[in-house]
């Protein structure tokens, strides 16, 4: 992500931010990619601190795709439901370089149901998801102990909001992707048949989990193409992401490319990816003084870097 500049007084200003030090209230343009002054706000500011310019109907672009929201009577539920709109936000701000969900993308956009297993009258059963294009979070996973408590429960240590948003919406555009006849091919040689029965594939996954070796870059992504992809492709946002937010603060190794280089518009795959691994790698090790996780505890072979580079070349439409 990048770091932007108050319209005020040049300090810098960082995506959440809703006010610059200086007093300066700013709010974020999507596609200019800025923060702005003067705008009008997004009608969900001071319920959930959203920062993004207003567009037709008071909400913003991000506001907008969420039809249903979680149970506001129970009070838990309002902080949640903040901190898992902050993540679709960054989610659809870096989609937005790739051109994606822009007044120029003439597409169908997703549609959210942000719910959460707590409300005024119990518990409640929540599975995220997609299904025709509308996405299903648990915003209950917002909550530091519950997401913890999950990645212990599915062995997933590096589950996390973010993840959750990219990974569904993979999903989403996975069929904005297969609108092109020339999409389903090429996916199909690389990820397997998605027609396959994916109940069934599931189930079998569940009873009976699958390591994933050299072919996958997750144990989820070997139950069906479906996953494969929806991990493959959350897994590179979080690289692209990864590069450009250690680009934006100054972080640079020997032989990456100097001032102005916007991973976006990248188009070679592989110096991508390698460019962000090596700059995850650096950052393990100044981890490691701190005894804290390392950054990025994934090792990426050469046939999932292939899946990737399919999946950025259909995905980058700058």
């Amino acid at each position: 992500m990048q770091i932007f500049r108050c319209p005020a007084c040049s300090s810098p200003v960082y995506f959440h931010n809703l006010a610059c030090g200086c007093g300066q209230e700013v709010s974020f343009d999507p596609d200019a990619q800025t923060m702005v002054a003067g705008a009008v706000h997004c009608a969900n500011r001071e319920d959930i601190a959203c920062n993004w310019i207003a567009e037709a109907g008071g909400l913003c672009r991000s506001c907008a795709m969420t039809e249903t929201v979680p149970d506001l009577r129970a009070e838990q539920n309002l902080p949640l439901w903040a901190e898992s709109e902050l993540s679709k936000r960054r989610m659809l701000a870096e989609l937005a370089r790739w051109g994606w969900f822009t007044p120029t993308d003439p597409g169908a956009r997703p549609v959210f149901r942000m719910l959460s297993e707590e409300t005024l009258h119990g518990e409640a059963d929540v599975v995220m998801g997609h299904a025709d294009g509308i996405i299903t979070i648990n915003v209950s996973e917002a909550s530091g102990a519950v997401l913890a408590e999950r990645q212990e429960q599915f062995d997933e240590l590096y589950r996390t909001m973010l993840g959750h948003m990219r990974h569904e919406m993979a999903h989403f555009l996975f069929l904005r992707l297969a609108e092109n006849p020339a999409f389903p091919e090429e996916f199909r040689a690389l990820f397997g048949d998605e027609r396959a029965d994916y109940g069934a594939a599931l189930q079998r996954h569940y009873e009976a989990p699958q390591e994933p070796g050299e072919q996958y870059i997750t144990t989820y992504a070997t139950a069906h193409p479906h996953e494969d992809w929806a991990e493959t492709l959350a897994h590179l946002q979080h690289l692209v992401s990864l590069l450009d937010s250690g680009v934006a603060s100054g972080l640079r190794l020997p032989g990456m490319p100097g001032e102005g280089y916007d991973p976006y518009r990248e188009a070679d795959t592989e110096a991508l990816i390698t460019r962000a691994v090596d700059l995850s790698i650096a950052v393990n090790h100044v981890n490691r003084a701190l005894d804290l996780p390392d950054l990025y505890p994934f090792v990426l072979t050469q046939p999932v870097r292939g899946k990737m580079a399919l999946a950025h070349r259909w995905l980058k439409r700058i």
